[in-house]
């Protein structure tokens, strides 16, 4: 059974207490993998936080709305009291409680709460996109930075080869074996490979504070992932991703979410002219003193319909006063024509109906398209991927030509300089 990613968050955040105690004080330096790189970044995020508490606040909200189906009960209690210089004086107390129950509306309630529920979930697949998204940027962080220190440490060992080449340079300059502008170019390439490593330097400085503040740490862990570049990738068949795509975009997610609604709201107006059922009951006590002996009770049915053309609402209601009188009563209210342009609502419903249709049609069609050029944009990776490889290998080769051409004079060694800094390129 497959269990949504907003409750695996719901249910990490209360035991984060318990993580932190497992790894220990978030000052002390950590070894950190990919998968507890995402962990940390989904639990310091505030806004994935603020995001969930929302949504079981919503859901909580959604729950209650179950009131609507069952009876709704008020009380009321009243002292009259009335003083009187001729007369007889009165203190009327009325004690009563009334009950209204909604028995038939045409399934709109249902229907509304269905649609509801609809939100709910596209809110809950959101949520678990929006983890997914913040986990997948702190695993992509943690790459940059492994890539980043690759490439520094390339850098650096370069440095160190050019820099002896100089030095050596420099001996044939003073022995007039090379031209000191040879020196000077050799001075001018050491520069540029010295600012390179500042900049990536002061570039991986800022990527590993970013970083750490995305996982939430004050200290950056030590990173024990490597990111291997010979290993190959299997790629899926463009028709399995196509149909993988389709099925689990977002955006067509939402779609389809929105062609649902847009079928509720055209059932919900097509059914606006079915009528409303309630039933009523009223119970009291009265009476000038305590204990109230005199009592009243009445039963009533009102129906209520509405629509462009007509709005009536009839209500009956029967009751008792014992020991002797009984009541009962009948009343209609009717108007003509309250709202007549509502009736174009049901045709309105069904072009937005329509055109969600439509525009799920183009997108799907889309987004099959782009899968496809995905996988094939893969594919040209991998092969960029492979002969990147094999050109490396051919430039270190290259750079065993140079040396042996310097040594038989048919270059200098500012040739053999710049050859070094293009195999490190």
């Amino acid at each position: 059974m497959k269990i949504p990613m907003y409750k695996i968050v719901k249910l990490f955040f209360l035991l984060f207490p318990a993580v932190s105690v497992m790894y220990g004080n978030e000052n002390e330096q950590r070894n950190l993998t990919f998968c507890e790189a995402a962990e940390l970044a989904v639990s310091s995020s505030a806004d994935l936080k603020y995001s969930y508490a929302s949504q079981a606040l919503t859901e909580g909200a959604w729950k209650w709305g179950m009131r609507v189906y069952f009876p709704k009960f008020s009380f009321n209690v009243s002292e009259n009291d009335r003083l009187q210089q001729i007369g007889t004086d009165s203190f009327v107390k009325n004690y009563g409680i009334s009950v209204d129950q909604l028995v038939f509306d045409g399934g709109r309630i249902y229907m509304s709460r269905k649609l509801e529920k609809l939100e709910l979930n596209l809110s809950s697949s959101k949520l678990e996109r929006m983890a997914s998204e913040i986990a997948e940027s702190a695993i992509t962080a943690y790459r940059n930075i492994l890539s980043s220190r690759a490439i520094l440490e390339i850098r650096q060992a370069a440095l160190v080869v050019l820099d002896e080449q100089r030095r050596i340079l420099n001996e044939e300059v003073q022995l007039g074996l090379a031209l000191a502008v040879d020196l000077e170019n050799a001075d001018i390439n050491l520069a540029g490979a010295k600012l390179d490593i500042f900049s990536l330097q002061l570039e991986l400085s800022e990527m590993e504070r970013q970083f750490a503040e995305l996982i939430g740490l004050e200290i950056m862990p030590e990173l024990t992932e490597k990111v291997d570049i010979n290993r190959s990738v299997i790629l899926p068949a463009a028709m399995l991703a196509e149909n993988i795509a389709k099925e689990r975009n977002p955006e067509l997610e939402e779609i389809r979410h929105s062609i649902t609604k847009k079928q509720a709201e055209l059932k919900i107006i097509s059914r606006s002219w079915v009528p409303n059922l309630r039933l009523s009951g009223n119970f009291g006590l009265s009476g000038q003193h305590y204990p109230l002996t005199h009592f009243n009770w009445s039963i009533g049915m009102n129906i209520d319909f509405s629509s462009p053309w007509f709005q009536s609402s009839i209500g009956t209601q029967s009751g008792r006063e014992p020991p002797y009188d009984k009541t009962a009563m009948i009343q209609n209210n009717f108007s003509p024509l309250p709202d007549p342009a509502s009736s174009l609502r049901k045709d309105q419903a069904k072009i937005a109906l329509a055109l969600e249709k439509e525009k799920y049609g183009v997108i799907i069609e889309q987004i099959g398209r782009t899968a496809v050029t995905a996988v094939e944009k893969c594919a040209i990776a991998e092969k960029k991927r492979v002969l990147a490889i094999e050109a490396a290998a051919l430039g270190t080769k290259r750079c065993r030509i140079e040396e042996l051409r310097l040594n038989l004079g048919q270059i200098t060694r500012i040739n053999l300089m710049e050859a070094l800094n293009e195999q490190t390129q």
